[in-house]
C-alpha cells in the first residue's frame, strides 16, 4: 500500500471534509527543489537516514525546533506531503492562509487554549493514511538547546498508533550569520528511525504520555551533538 493510495480519499467527519494527500504534486517537489539550490546557493546540506521515512502514511514527524529556518530546511527532505498546524490568525488571510493550505495542508489552531478541533482533525487526517509534523518542543528554543517535550505528539501517536519519525536539525540557526561572514555553513539533517509507542492505539493519559514524550525526545537527543542536547543531555 503506497502513499498514492491516499491521493484524492475523502472522510467527513464532525469538524470538516478531510482530503489527505500524501504524493507529492509538482509544484511541491518545484518549491523543494528551489529551496534546496537556495540553501546550496550559499551552504551546504548534511543529510543522512532519510531511507528511515516509512513509504507511505500514517505517520507523525518529530523534529527538535530552533529557528524559523526548521521548516525550510525540513521541508527539502520529505519524501509527503505533510499537514501541520497553524495559528488561527492566518485562516482568512488571502495570500499567508492559501499557501499553509496548498503546500502545508494547514490545521488551524487557537493559541493558548487546548483546541479540541484541531486535534480531531489531526487524528483523523493521521486515520485516513496522512502525514502530520509536529515539533514535540511545542514552541522555538530560545536558549538554542532542547527543551522539554510537550505531549501533544505522544497524544496523537498513542491514540492513532502511527509511527513517529524523529528529525535532529542543527546549524539552521546561525546559517545566515555566516553566510554574511562570508562563510559557507553546514546545515545537518539526522533523521531516525521510526519509533512505534509500545502498546498502542489507546487512550493513554497521565504519567503514561509523559512517559511516551521522553521517549520521543531522547531519540531526538541522541542524534544531536551533545551540546544542543539542553534538559535531555543528562537522560541519554
Amino acid at each position: 500500500m503506497g502513499s498514492q493510495t491516499f491521493v484524492g480519499q475523502r472522510t467527513t467527519t464532525n469538524h470538516a471534509d478531510i482530503r489527505v494527500q500524501t504524493e507529492r504534486r509538482w509544484f511541491y517537489r518545484v518549491l523543494q527543489a528551489l529551496i534546496r539550490g537556495l540553501i546550496r546557493l550559499f551552504g551546504r546540506l548534511d543529510v543522512e537516514g532519510t531511507e528511515n521515512f516509512p513509504k507511505h502514511g500514517p505517520y507523525i514527524v518529530a523534529p527538535n525546533h530552533l529557528h524559523w529556518m526548521d521548516i525550510p530546511v525540513l521541508f527539502v527532505v520529505l519524501p509527503h506531503e505533510v499537514a501541520t498546524f497553524a495559528a488561527e490568525k492566518w485562516e482568512n488571510h488571502w495570500f499567508v492562509g492559501t499557501l499553509l493550505r496548498l503546500f502545508g495542508h494547514a490545521i488551524f489552531v487557537r493559541r493558548g487554549e487546548p483546541d479540541r478541533k484541531a486535534i480531531t482533525r489531526a487524528i483523523q487526517w493521521l486515520k485516513k493514511g496522512g502525514v502530520l509534523g509536529l515539533a514535540p518542543e511545542g514552541t522555538r528554543s530560545r536558549s538554542g538547546v532542547l527543551q522539554k517535550g510537550k505531549a501533544g505528539i505522544a497524544y496523537m501517536a498513542s491514540r492513532t498508533g502511527a509511527p513517529i519519525v524523529p528529525v535532529a536539525m542543527w546549524g539552521q540557526e546561525t546559517f545566515w550569520k555566516e553566510v554574511r561572514r562570508l562563510r559557507r555553513p553546514t546545515i545537518h539533517i539526522r533523521v531516525g528511525k521510526p519509533l512505534v509507542l509500545t502498546d498502542t492505539p489507546k487512550r493513554a493519559k497521565g504519567a503514561e504520555l509523559d512517559m511516551y514524550t521522553d521517549e520521543i525526545m531522547k531519540h531526538i537527543a541522541l542524534m544531536l551533538p551533545e551540546a544542543y542536547r539542553g534538559y535531555y543531555k543528562d537522560k541519554v
